[in-house]
């Protein structure tokens, strides 16, 4: 099959990269010249583990290229991605869908022979129909069908996410383009991939295929935003739950478990801390309330989802208010910028929401970061109260105390006693639940977490080194 991927974000990128490994020849495109210069060299503009790899494969291999315009691609292609941004528009929380309708515009201008194009960006319910009337008032001689394919991949896992999905959501309104979609993902519908020597492993397999669910346009469009609305609902459930958790002296990961166990319920998305954050979730939850809200459907449970998110940072930040009584000229160590662990997003990020409101404060922070700091000094820019370290243990040096704000694997295996002779008083605020209390007690720390029980600490502070 031969595929244009429009956009070469998160989406675009492990989309194409992983549709020419099934053996597909495709072509992403994206008009920033020096993105696609950098791609060409084999620089990835975005930190996902195994993608780099993937793409150098497939780039070898002459199934994957890059380009910055759509001429030359669009006419010889099977199917057409539209995988660019579809950011909250300010003020009302609708998803702006001016790049989506430009890329169509486009597309429009060079279909040749029938093709399927295909919406890969999470877009409302009713934005196909709109991408169709475009392209029929554009090229009312062309032959296409506007098709749905949601994604539903988690910054981090990507890749796997990709290669071994729940399920493959097709939202087709004709046979003929659902045919075409068949083809496109058969290589995971009919195990072939999996029987390959070099396959990634993971959930599927050549006798466990990739489950494939045709639907309309319209409803695979709202399967994309209620499955991220439900998520995101099971998340400050589980965090709602920890407040209570916290003030009767119960543990939240006890209740986690407890109500994981049940297969109704599952235990994933269950972790109680600082909230969700990244590219989708807050935008799909906005996007999806501002949906119902211009159908006529009350759907409050929306809005209470996301106060329920930010209220959480609030939290959070009382927690080291109340360790430290004041933060004015307090040193805090930062571990961790991005909204999550084995990424490089810092996109709504509950931990950069967080830095930004301790140095209003008057505190002094030192962050580490395994992957985001280069993204991050675009927002928290070095200065007199914000610093940058190579390490933990260098963001950890006389500080008052240090803050876990990311999930990354690195904090969870953390030398607690280099840990303790780096840092001026022996205090943990862990916005993620990475140790157990008593395990960092009984190492010599005072430890608060997210809806368990803090363990204290007798606070006696140690010499501050003259290194700043």
């Amino acid at each position: 099959m031969r595929v244009a991927m429009i956009g070469t974000g998160y989406v675009g990128l492990v989309s194409g990269a992983c549709f020419a490994d099934f053996g597909h020849d495709v072509t992403c495109v994206d008009k920033d010249e020096v993105k696609i210069a950098r791609l060409r060299e084999g620089h990835m503009p975005i930190y996902e583990p195994g993608l780099e790899a993937l793409v150098a494969r497939n780039v070898e291999a002459g199934r994957l290229s890059f380009a910055t315009t759509y001429d030359g691609t669009v006419q010889s292609a099977d199917a057409v991605f539209i995988a660019v941004g579809t950011p909250s528009r300010r003020g009302d929380g609708y998803a702006d869908l001016s790049y989506v309708y430009a890329a169509a515009e486009e597309i429009a201008a060079l279909l040749d022979g029938f093709t399927v194009v295909v919406t890969k960006s999470t877009v409302p319910v009713g934005t196909g129909d709109e991408i169709e009337a475009i392209l029929r008032r554009l090229r009312p001689d062309a032959q296409f069908t506007v098709v749905s394919n949601p994604e539903f991949l988690r910054e981090g896992t990507a890749v796997l996410d990709f290669l071994h999905p729940d399920r493959i959501v097709v939202g087709a309104n004709t046979e003929r383009a659902a045919e075409v979609m068949r083809r496109v993902y058969a290589p995971l519908t009919d195990g072939s991939y999996y029987a390959q020597p070099d396959a990634l492993k993971g959930a599927c397999s050549a006798s466990r295929p990739a489950p494939l669910l045709i639907t309309s346009a319209q409803s695979a469009e709202l399967i994309k935003h209620a499955s991220n609305a439900f998520l995101a609902l099971k998340i400050s459930f589980i965090n709602a739950v920890a407040n209570l958790a916290e003030v009767v002296d119960a543990d939240i990961q006890d209740i986690a478990a407890g109500m994981g166990l049940d297969t109704r319920i599952g235990p994933r998305f269950l972790r109680a801390g600082l909230g969700y954050g990244g590219s989708c979730f807050p935008k799909d939850v906005a996007a999806f309330h501002w949906v119902a809200q211009q159908r006529g459907v009350d759907f409050q449970l929306l809005d209470e989802i996301r106060k329920i998110n930010e209220r959480q940072k609030d939290i959070f930040f009382n927690k080291v208010l109340s360790a430290l009584w004041t933060l004015r000229g307090k040193r805090l160590a930062a571990l961790g910028l991005a909204f999550k662990g084995d990424t490089d997003d810092i996109r709504e990020s509950p931990a950069v929401a967080l830095v930004q409101r301790l140095l209003a404060s008057g505190a002094l922070v030192t962050a580490y970061d395994p992957a985001a700091m280069e993204r991050a000094r675009e927002v928290l820019s070095p200065s007199g109260k914000m610093h940058y370290a190579s390490s933990l243990y260098e963001a950890a040096r006389d500080a008052d105390a240090v803050l876990i704000l990311t999930d990354w694997k690195e904090f969870a295996n953390i030398d607690l006693v280099r840990l303790n002779q780096e840092v001026h008083f022996p205090i943990i605020i862990d916005g993620r639940n990475l140790y157990k209390p008593q395990f960092m007690h009984d190492h010599g720390f005072t430890y608060v977490s997210v809806g368990r029980p803090a363990t204290y600490q007798a606070q006696q502070g140690k010499p501050r080194s003259l290194a700043l």
